[in-house]
C-alpha cells in the first residue's frame, strides 16, 4: 500500500460530517484522473471500520466529528494500518490541532477554504510519502517554535491522556457510561474512572463543564 501501482487511480477514504462538504471534496478528488474516493464515513469511528474494509490508499479526515474525531481516528488508523496514508481536513487554522496531527501519523494539514486549491497536491503529495503543509503556515509555525525553544519551553503539552480525550468527546456528545464502554470496547467502571480522572485533572464538577472543555478544545462543535 506504499502507493497506487502505475495506472490505478489512489483509493481515498472521505470522513466528514457533512455531507453537502463530502459532496464537494468528493467532486474535487474525482475530477482528477489519478485519485477516486471509493469509501465515505460520517464519523471517525465509521472512518476507522471502513479503512479495515476497504482497499484505501489515503485517508483524508476531518477533524471535529461525532463519536471520534479526525485526529483520534488517524491515531487508531496509524497503529492499525502503518502503510495508510493520512491526510487531515480542517477549517481550524490552528498550530497545536497541525501538531497533534503530526503526531497522530498524518502527512497534511489542509484547510477546507482552501481544499480547491491545496486537497490535490496534499493527496498526491501524502502518496509520494512527503509531507503537506498548507502555505503560509511554515514561517508562522517554525516563528513560534524557534520562539519557544528561545524560552526553554517545548510543544505545548496535552492536558489528557487519548484514552482520557476520547472519553471526554463522548461525555460531551451525552453518551452514557454504558454506551461509552461499548464504543470504546472497555468496561463501564473503566468509563467512571477516566471520567473521574478527567474532573480531577481539568478542576471540573460535571458533565456540563466537560461539555464547555471539550467545545474549547475542538472537540466537538458548539
Amino acid at each position: 500500500m506504499m502507493s497506487a501501482p502505475a495506472g490505478r487511480p489512489t483509493r481515498v477514504l472521505l470522513a466528514d460530517d457533512h455531507t453537502l462538504v463530502r459532496r464537494g471534496v468528493r467532486l474535487i478528488l474525482d475530477g482528477e484522473p489519478d485519485l477516486r474516493v471509493v469509501a465515505e464515513a460520517g464519523d471517525g469511528a465509521e472512518a476507522v471500520a471502513l479503512a479495515r474494509e476497504t482497499q484505501v490508499d489515503l485517508a483524508v479526515l476531518d477533524v471535529a466529528m461525532p463519536r471520534m474525531t479526525g485526529l483520534q481516528a488517524a491515531r487508531e488508523l496509524s497503529r492499525r494500518l502503518p502503510d495508510l496514508r493520512i491526510l487531515i481536513l480542517t477549517m481550524y487554522d490552528n498550530e497545536q490541532y497541525f501538531f497533534e496531527a503530526l503526531k497522530a501519523g498524518a502527512c497534511g494539514y489542509v484547510l477546507k477554504s482552501v481544499a480547491d486549491r491545496d486537497l490535490v497536491e496534499a493527496c498526491r503529495a501524502a502518496m509520494r510519502d512527503e509531507p503537506f503543509i498548507y502555505p503560509g503556515a511554515e514561517t508562522a509555525i517554525v516563528r513560534s517554535y524557534l520562539e519557544r525553544l528561545r524560552r526553554g519551553e517545548g510543544l505545548p503539552a496535552r492536558a489528557v491522556t487519548d484514552r482520557e480525550e476520547e472519553v471526554l468527546k463522548l461525555v460531551a456528545e451525552g453518551h452514557t457510561t454504558k454506551e461509552i464502554g461499548e464504543l470504546l470496547f472497555i468496561s463501564a467502571k473503566t468509563v467512571e474512572s477516566h471520567r473521574a480522572n478527567l474532573l480531577q485533572k481539568l478542576g471540573m464538577r460535571d458533565r456540563l463543564e466537560l461539555t464547555r472543555y471539550a467545545i474549547r478544545a475542538g472537540l466537538i462543535e458548539p
